[in-house]
Formats: structure tokens, sequence, C-alpha cells
């Protein structure tokens, strides 16, 4: 299958020509968030064009907020892509490309990308935890990512996780994104040492020695393993991918604390980090396409 792959970042936009799970080829360039949907939307069809494909060729969305399954309408986002709640991105690309457009959430079309050729290719049911700015889940069972009918199945971010001294993104304490994200381990670190500095600086800070950021780590991580072995009980994944630019500073410790909180059931459900790297959204939006056939 070949189909065309994009990723609309708040800061960069991918396009790729994907076939059968391997990028044939690129195009990208900065999103041009600060000026509108229309901007960024113009922007990502750019791109697409770019590439040359045939006509028939398909294209797939992988993009940040909560998006309408049946429509490819964002219905939720963040401050990341300004206006972008309520952008018709479905609609909209199709008109601008003249191709059949499949639109999801981007975290949802990263698990279906893992699941399909990166690190659950194996494995019928995966759960991905996306840990970087912040903190996402997608659920792919069959190949096939479960949505939930309002599109918010696995939104890993809101699991309560205890009182945190921080709120998550969505405003309200506890929850898991507030203690295990780049941005809750950046505001722990700074109410520690008095620094604000980003997460992998810390990473770095830890790795030489300095104990108030391995701490933080540490904590981080802890919680963060101890959560998705609660996920598994929930859901009797087969493996659980975690992915993000938070995943190389907390795997280690984050394995100990989810193999220690596993039930005796689930003691061959490995957490294991993700293959596809950057090309991880891209990959699982070209797949979107054959998804929907």
């Amino acid at each position: 299958m070949t189909a065309i792959g994009v990723d609309i970042g708040g800061t960069k936009t991918i396009a790729a020509l994907v076939e059968n799970g391997t990028v044939r080829d690129r195009s990208a360039g900065p999103t041009p968030a600060g000026s509108g949907p229309d901007a960024v939307l113009a922007h990502a069809a750019g791109l697409v064009g770019d590439l040359g494909a045939r006509a028939d060729v398909p294209v797939g969305v992988g993009t940040a907020g909560t998006i309408d399954p049946g429509t490819g309408v964002v219905r939720y986002a963040t401050d990341s892509l300004p206006g972008w709640a309520g952008t018709p991105v479905a609609a909209e690309l199709r008109h601008r490309t003249g191709r059949r457009v499949s639109v999801d959430n981007d975290v949802n079309a990263a698990a279906l990308g893992e699941a399909r050729h990166g690190a659950g290719r194996e494995h019928g049911r995966v759960l991905l935890a996306a840990v970087g700015t912040g903190v996402g889940g997608g659920l792919v069972v069959g190949g096939r990512v479960c949505r939930g009918p309002r599109g918010t199945a696995t939104e890993l971010a809101h699991l309560y996780v205890g009182e945190t001294a921080d709120p998550c993104g969505c405003g309200r304490h506890g929850h898991l994104e507030a203690v295990a994200s780049g941005t809750g381990i950046a505001h722990a670190y700074a109410r520690s040492s008095g620094e604000h500095v980003p997460a992998h600086e810390i990473a770095r800070r830890a790795d030489a020695g300095e104990a108030a950021a391995a701490g933080v780590l540490a904590h981080a991580a802890d919680v963060l393993g101890r959560t998705l072995a609660g996920c598994v009980a929930v859901l009797d994944v087969d493996v659980v991918v975690l992915a993000g630019g938070v995943t190389p500073s907390v795997l280690e410790a984050a394995t100990e604390s989810y193999r220690h909180e596993l039930l005796d059931p689930h003691a061959d459900v490995a957490l294991v980090p993700a293959r596809l790297g950057g090309d991880a959204v891209a990959v699982g939006a070209a797949d979107l396409t054959e998804e929907e056939t």
C-alpha cells in the first residue's frame, strides 16, 4: 500500500510518501502555527504537492488535538496550534489536494504506526504511551485504532496519580501529565533547585550525578511505570510501547517500577521503547487511509 502520511505538529509539519510502512520520500518545514489554521493547512497541502505522488494516492493526517473520528474536524486543541479547534482538517485538505483524506490524533497515528510496523508489530493488542512535552496514549487492537465514540480513548495524561504540586495541561491537579511529562519534570526541578531548565538538561544533570535532577527523574519514572502497569490491568494488552522525547531519560527506571507493579497474569507484557522515531506519526497516518477502506 502506498499513501502519504502527514504529521502536523505545533512547530514542524512533515509529509512522507510511505510504502508498506517504509518512508520513500519526505518533505518538511516549520508549521506556520502563529498565522492561523488556513496557513497551516495551506502549508501541509504544499508539502503533499511537493512529493509529486500519483493523483490516486490518498492522504492520512496525524495532528495535535481531539479529532472527530467521523468528520475529521478538530474538537479540541491546545495553544500549540492557535485556533485549531473547530478546523475541518479532512474537508479542507481534501479540497486543497484533490485526494481522499483521513485524519486522526497524532498519538493515535503513532500508535498505529508502531503497532503495524514498529515495536508492536508482533502483537495484537498494543498500548502506546507518548511522553514528551505532554503525555498521550493510543490503543491499537487487531491493527485498528480504538478511539471511543468521542475520539478520546486512552487519554493517559489525565489518569489520577495522587495530589500534585503542579497542574496538568488541562488545568487540573493530580494527573499523570503533571508528573511524568517534560513540562512536569521541569516544574518539579524548578521547585527543587530554583532553576528553570528543560527536561533534556535535567536528564544531562542527572547523568552527571546531580542529586536534585536524579530525584526528579526517578519520581517521574516511578509514577509513569506504575501507572502503565495499571493500564495493563485494565486493558489487558500484549505490549506497552513507550515513545516521546522523555523516554530515554526514564525508560530504565520506569521499566523497573512497571515490572514491580504488574499483576502475575500480566508478567509477560513487556514495556519497550518505540522503534519508528520521528517517522511514527507519518507512517501511522499513511496507514489510516487503509484502516478506513
